[in-house]
């Protein structure tokens, strides 16, 4: 069995994460040289490429194999420090930068529930990375070795993977009373959406047209649509009369009490089913991730 070098294994991870050598570079604290050096040898070692040199820079299929087994010692090693720092209260909780605990979580999860599900972990010294994706893509993060866990729509448990799940996320369409009063007074309507601005996520989000798919009965819909890529930007956007946006329904519960916004459909709520997916490894990091997403997604969610 091929024993890689771990140094050569975090400059792999360094050049995927980074993008490109020149960073990778500077968050090792080498030169590029040194870099090239080490992807040189571990791609001789392997007997293959592992890295695409394209615009991004992509890790090739042995590459992700080889940048999940990295994952992996990083998730040892973080477990290791847990184990020392209770048997040494008074040892460093600072965490190495090749140290980071990767995951993949949607964004109106982020900007609602998730994050102080994991504040106590934090708070311990986790050293987290959070990347953020559509929750119908962030399973992909996972496929590809570069997280070790994610939040999101798939239902099956991928290959060594186990899966939790989360509840539902409740989906609402809101928009600023005054735009609801001059365009929809009779609120949303299959007569009058395609007259109406939505604002969404991003081109991947179709929250959108499958709320008002589901609405009226439709097959295919074509919205007129305005682009802002954060969820909290999408209720500020709203809240500027921007046009009509299918939100969590908890972002939008305050301005909704408050009345800062209006429910233009409020027969019609769109549940979106979440999921936890994780390696299926022995993991007290992994055990406390999941538990902290589970409990608080249990208080949160349907």
């Amino acid at each position: 069995m091929n024993t890689f070098d771990p140094h050569a294994l975090e400059c792999l991870a360094a050049i995927v994460e980074e993008g490109g050598f020149e960073r990778a570079a500077q968050r090792l604290s080498i030169t590029q040289s040194a870099v090239s050096q080490r992807l040189r040898a571990l791609e001789a070692q392997a007997g293959t490429v592992l890295i695409v040199r394209s615009r991004p820079l992509k890790a090739t299929p042995a590459g992700q194999l080889l940048l999940k087994h990295t994952k992996q010692l990083r998730l040892l090693r973080v477990d290791l420090d847990r184990d020392l720092r209770d048997l040494t209260p008074g040892g460093s909780k600072r965490a190495r930068e090749d140290e980071r605990i990767s995951i993949a979580i949607n964004a109106d999860s982020i900007a609602s529930w998730a994050l102080p599900a994991l504040d106590s972990l934090v708070q311990q010294g986790l050293p987290l990375e959070i990347i953020t994706d559509d929750q119908d893509f962030t399973d992909e993060w996972l496929r590809s070795g570069q997280v070790l866990g994610c939040v999101t729509t798939l239902k099956q448990a991928l290959r060594g993977c186990k899966v939790v799940p989360l509840g539902a996320m409740r989906y609402v369409a809101v928009a600023h009373p005054e735009l609801a009063r001059q365009r929809m007074p009779e609120g949303l309507t299959q007569h009058n959406f395609r007259d109406i601005p939505f604002v969404a996520f991003n081109r991947k989000d179709d929250m959108q047209s499958e709320f008002v798919g589901q609405c009226f009965g439709l097959k295919r819909v074509t919205l007129s649509q305005l682009f802002v890529p954060s969820s909290e930007g999408q209720l500020r956007a709203v809240m500027a009369a921007w046009g009509v946006s299918v939100l969590p329904e908890l972002l939008a519960r305050g301005p909704l009490a408050r009345g800062e916004l209006v429910n233009v459909a409020p027969q019609h709520s769109l549940p979106i089913q979440l999921y936890w997916h994780c390696w299926n490894l022995e993991s007290e990091v992994l055990d406390a991730l999941s538990t902290a997403l589970t409990r608080a997604a249990a208080q949160a969610l349907v």
